[in-house]
């Protein structure tokens, strides 16, 4: 059985993501895709991290804070890469919380904004 291999353009496609964002994580040492001369094939090591690179950028990690996770699972194995992103995630969960409410407070500011903005232009159209 043969593993998956993607080109860099089906890699592109798989992630929905643009060639400069996939060559900037290849800058940044996120991916290390096998080079043939100018062609580049990215192996199931290579997908299982942009996975995890996508992942981590949903849940609004940094692109330092997930290449950090990535190293250390590559120093010091699963067991340590394991304990790390729940102390991680313990924190980014704060963060989005945190996050949430200065959301909620914004959305409800500009929803009383546009009401009372709607009401005057009411009352503006009705007088004329």
């Amino acid at each position: 059985m043969t593993e998956k291999r993607l080109s860099f353009k089906e890699m592109c496609a798989e992630f929905d993501v643009t060639p400069r964002t996939l060559r900037y994580y290849e800058y940044i040492e996120l991916l290390h895709p096998d080079r043939e001369g100018r062609s580049r094939s990215y192996g199931p090591r290579e997908i299982a991290r942009m996975k995890l690179i996508m992942r981590g950028r949903k849940f609004g990690y940094t692109l330092e804070g997930i290449r950090q996770w990535l190293l250390i699972y590559e120093k010091e194995g699963t067991h340590a890469q394991m304990r790390a992103w729940v102390v991680s995630a313990d924190h980014q969960l704060e963060e989005l919380k945190d996050q949430r409410v200065q959301l909620d407070e914004a959305i409800a500011e500009l929803q009383r904004l546009r009401d009372d903005t709607a009401q005057s232009l009411l009352k503006l159209d009705s007088a004329t």
